[in-house]
């Protein structure tokens, strides 16, 4: 439901935000003047396409502006990084393609001073705990809760707050790293997600108890694991799943994720990439690669009809906005030269691939009350 009382479904791009290169801005300021120039622009290029809102990774200061002044604002999301951030400020992390990594690969939710960070870093909600526009919050983005956690913690320094937890946890069950099984492994990932759900959610929800809280962005072999799903719907309002390497969503899966958690779930990346994209050689990324941009809007209307044909999707964000552009330096490494937006660097828009989008979003309520009574 909107703040009106209406059903709605969030589709968006993720990422509506201007590429930094020297070239991408300075196509910025022909074209649009400034970057509020841009945004008026760019809302309604959404908005004419069928989308209505911005998903991770958005200009959101640029978007609450325009939205003051727009007839149909956009609903946006927060991406806040509670471990990440932490992770920053304790150190230990490190870059890995499209996320933080974190030593052993385990996160640091055992630490005492994370709940005391997470309470304090929560206070910025306090600008948007009133907005009607904002959509929800996201707490963290593809972390490893892996059914390895048991033993990765067990194999820390002896002084971290994680290890000392996990040995107490093993200890209390007769554990040792040569005794560990694969029961134990999902008994322990259950406990590391509680305990970091749990925490970051009382503080979210203590300052902004008006807006939903989207999930961490579950990746890869996450959306297959149960005891973190029934975990995660303890505290989530949504369930949000990266969803890549399949052409279509799983049904036995996308129907499973509701019963385990008993809330519904959104998908909040997955995109292809087109052969044809002039000066992008695709390398980069976790999406596949299709041979044109009308492919790519073939993808979207395939894979969306099956999120609408589950019943229990409230929303997509495409990955991404705007296509990578090589020239950038300093790039993250999962987004040098990829065509995954729906604009190039320069800003113009891949007509190809919008028609069939906006086909597929201006019917995505009939869609949908048309899958709700089969």
């Amino acid at each position: 439901m909107d703040p009106e009382g209406y059903y709605f479904l969030h589709n968006a791009p993720n990422n509506v935000q201007a590429v930094g290169s020297e070239r991408a801005q300075q196509a910025l300021k022909e074209q649009f003047g400034d970057r509020a120039g841009w945004m008026r622009k760019t809302r309604q290029l959404l908005v004419d396409n069928g989308f209505n809102g911005a998903g991770a990774w958005s200009a959101n200061e640029e978007i609450r502006a325009e939205n003051a002044k727009a007839d149909r604002p956009l609903a946006y999301t927060v991406n806040l990084d509670f471990m990440a951030k932490y992770g920053d400020k304790r150190g230990g992390t490190y870059v890995q393609p499209g996320h933080k990594g974190y030593p052993n690969d385990v996160i640091f939710a055992f630490d005492p001073g994370f709940a005391e960070f997470c309470e304090q870093y929560a206070q910025q909600l306090t600008k948007y705990k009133d907005d009607p526009n904002l959509f929800g919050y996201f707490s963290d983005n593809e972390m490893p809760l892996l059914r390895k956690n048991l033993d990765g913690y067990l194999k820390l320094p002896q002084t971290e707050p994680g290890y000392q937890a996990a040995r107490q946890w093993a200890d209390q069950r007769g554990i040792t790293l040569q005794t560990i099984t694969d029961q134990h492994r999902q008994e322990f990932l259950a406990f590391v997600a509680d305990k970091y759900f749990g925490t970051v959610a009382r503080a979210l929800k203590k300052v902004d108890p008006n807006h939903l809280y989207l999930g961490c962005r579950f990746h890869g072999a996450q959306r297959y694991y149960p005891e973190l799903m029934q975990v995660t719907g303890k505290y989530v309002d949504v369930v949000s799943i990266n969803y890549y390497n399949h052409w279509t969503p799983e049904p036995k899966w996308v129907s499973e994720w509701e019963k385990l958690s008993g809330k519904p779930f959104m998908v909040t990346e997955w995109y292809v990439k087109g052969e044809d994209a002039p000066g992008l050689a695709n390398t980069a990324g976790a999406g596949w690669v299709v041979r044109t941009q009308a492919d790519r809007g073939k993808f979207y209307q395939n894979f969306t009809l099956g999120l609408l044909e589950s019943k229990n999707c409230v929303g997509w964000h495409w990955f991404k906005y705007q296509d990578n552009d090589p020239t950038l330096k300093g790039a993250e490494p999962s987004n040098t030269d990829a065509n995954k937006g729906i604009v190039n660097w320069s800003f113009q828009p891949y007509q190809p691939l919008l028609l069939p989008m906006r086909e597929l979003n201006q019917q995505m309520y009939r869609l949908a009350d048309y899958f709700d009574k089969r």
